[in-house]
């Protein structure tokens, strides 16, 4: 049995900034549609719901996540990325905690699916990526959460905004806005 990602300071990072967000779009926006991909514990899917949104569906590629999270009362889907997500379902908002680690050898398997992006580190987020702008309503955003650890070479080609950013003992913690 896989282990389920625990919040920490990524998430808390990204969960706080959703709050504030979100408090402004929904007042523009009533009927948002909020996706949590890689939703593991599920925390910004139940950030989405405590700002009054209603429409929310998590993915996660570990089976065990999806159980919390239709438990949680949320449309769950087990899906790498959105290999189970129909073309013509589209998103105001998207997020992603990504995976954003390169891979270490030295880390724990059960650990690597929650905090390995590649080999790289940022495989993971350029596939995301990659298929998410097809996911998009008009003037959506994507909210994709990395690392000063991960290459954003390849991550830059995609235009991102850096909104928020903290500073934690060894890295940056960072969360880019797309369009």
């Amino acid at each position: 049995m896989q282990s389920i990602y625990q919040p920490a300071e990524d998430s808390h990072l990204f969960a706080d900034f959703l709050k504030k967000v979100l408090k402004d779009k929904k007042k523009s926006q009533p009927n948002l549609t909020f996706l949590d991909m890689g939703t593991g514990s599920g925390v910004l899917a139940k950030t989405a719901r405590d700002q009054k949104i209603t429409n929310i569906t998590t993915i996660d590629i570990n089976p065990e996540a999806v159980k919390l999270s239709k438990k949680n009362g949320f449309k769950g889907i087990h899906s790498n990325l959105f290999s189970k997500i129909p073309k013509e379902q589209k998103y105001d908002i998207i997020c992603f905690n990504a995976p954003y680690l390169p891979f270490d050898p030295n880390e724990p398997k059960d650990s690597q699916l929650a905090t390995t992006g590649g080999k790289r580190g940022d495989e993971i987020a350029l596939e995301f990526l990659k298929q998410a702008k097809q996911h998009l309503n008009p003037n959506a955003k994507i909210y994709l959460l990395i690392s000063s650890l991960t290459p954003i070479d390849k991550i830059k080609k995609h235009n991102p905004k850096k909104i928020e950013s903290k500073k934690i003992f060894f890295e940056e913690l960072i969360i880019l806005e797309i369009s």
